[in-house]
């Protein structure tokens, strides 16, 4: 197996999870706070999709998604690259209601279907490629695609829980 072909696994497994978590939910559901402080799936996922988006974009030195592609507007939001939900607090996160899942899973899916496509090409020499310079050491693709997988990873499954909750609660 090639390496390009892990990452490829890696972000579908992601694109699964994200499915399984938001599927089938209505707008409360997806925007379902177990308290004030925390985070809904709604936020989960579309942060998640935000940082692939914008990371996969300056990989490729291509527009993210979300900016070129009318997403923001689906979100009725700006079509600001900048906006990712880095910083995000309570007010943000609960202002996120998309109308059903399907807006929030078409989002993921399109920034999906780009980083496979990008994956797709991708050879050892581009992996290695550097992406950034401000850390110690650089940052190359490789690692920050293996970054991405992480983060993702880390809040879809967050999102997984949520959804086990509100099944739980009844909610």
């Amino acid at each position: 197996m090639e390496a390009n072909e892990i990452l490829i696994d890696a972000y579908t497994r992601i694109q699964e999870l994200v499915h399984r978590s938001a599927e089938g939910l209505t707008q409360d559901q997806l925007a379902y706070r177990p308290e004030e402080g925390s985070n809904s799936i709604a936020w989960l996922i579309w942060h998640l999709t935000r940082i692939q988006d914008g990371h996969l974009a300056a990989a490729t030195g291509n527009d993210e998604a979300w900016v070129t592609e009318g997403w923001a507007a689906q979100f009725g939001m700006k079509p600001d690259a900048a906006i990712n939900g880095q910083g995000d607090g309570p007010a943000e996160v609960a202002a996120l209601r998309p109308d059903d899942p399907d807006v929030l899973l078409g989002y993921h899916d399109t920034v999906v279907d780009r980083t496979r496509a990008y994956l797709g090409t991708v050879n050892a020499g581009e992996l290695d490629r550097i992406i950034d310079r401000s850390y110690d050491p650089p940052v190359s693709v490789g690692v920050r695609l293996v970054s991405v997988i992480s983060d993702n990873t880390q809040h879809a499954g967050q999102a997984r829980y949520l959804n086990g909750m509100i099944e739980r609660l009844g909610i």
